[in-house]
């Protein structure tokens, strides 16, 4: 089978799988509501109205990640993987068709909630939000897509190694919630290289850390690529 077949055949397994489309409607959902309650927020000396006007991101991503580890550890149960692995017999085809069914709708309900978040969050803000330059905004919107991509595919590249779901999600939850967060406050500019805090850049209206914007980005893309690479090498050399 060709790419654009398995690509096709995975496509079909995320739609019709009701857990992974309440995912995708979670990321949506969860990111607008957080940003609403954040950006009625406005006080503190270091107020930042983009970041508050995004800031649902940081539980959207959580959504973003049951996503991509739920389409990923289907495949390990009852069989599932040697049944896909029947009809794309090369490893590192299927994978690739399966990150490509992860990465697009991903990102199109990213931007979607980049869109729907950018307004209710100027909503909110109200006044505050004036002096958002039309750049900064766009530049939020898109980076909030691509930043729930990357993370839904760094979850599917880490399932893919483990080979649980369940494994994943009691590494990435902890981590971005919890983890993350007490490591930026004790480790000074080592923590702005972590896979989230690095994409979040992208999100805040000046960066106080050692990243900008798309250079953020591109720590997590490289984060998310040493998963992927990892997922393939696992799959690769692993029974199905």
């Amino acid at each position: 089978m060709g790419f654009i077949p398995a690509l096709h055949a995975e496509w079909i397994k995320i739609r019709t799988l009701r857990s992974q489309l309440a995912s995708l409607g979670a990321v949506l959902a969860a990111t607008a509501v957080f940003s609403a309650l954040a950006a009625l927020d406005t006080g503190g000396a270091d107020f930042d109205p983009l970041f508050s006007a995004f800031f649902g991101v940081s539980f959207g991503q959580i959504a973003a990640i049951a996503f991509g580890t739920t389409a990923m550890a289907a495949e390990f149960q009852g069989g599932a993987l040697r049944v896909s692995l029947a009809a794309v017999p090369r490893r590192g085809r299927w994978f690739a068709a399966k990150a490509t069914a992860v990465a697009a709708p991903a990102l199109a309900v990213g931007l979607v909630s980049g869109l729907v978040t950018l307004a209710v969050g100027r909503a909110a803000l109200g006044d505050k939000a004036a002096g958002l330059s039309a750049g900064e905004q766009l530049r939020a919107v898109v980076g909030c897509g691509i930043y729930l991509m990357l993370m839904a595919l760094f979850a599917t590249g880490l399932t893919a190694v483990l080979r649980s779901g369940v494994a994943t999600l009691s590494i990435l939850v902890p981590f971005l919630l919890i983890v993350s967060f007490v490591i930026g406050d004790m480790s000074g500019g080592v923590a702005d290289f972590l896979p989230d805090r690095a994409g979040q850049a992208v999100l805040h209206h000046s960066s106080g850390g050692l990243l900008g914007p798309w250079p953020g980005l591109a720590v997590t893309a490289a984060w998310v690529s040493a998963a992927l690479g990892a997922g393939a090498w696992s799959l690769l050399r692993r029974d199905a």
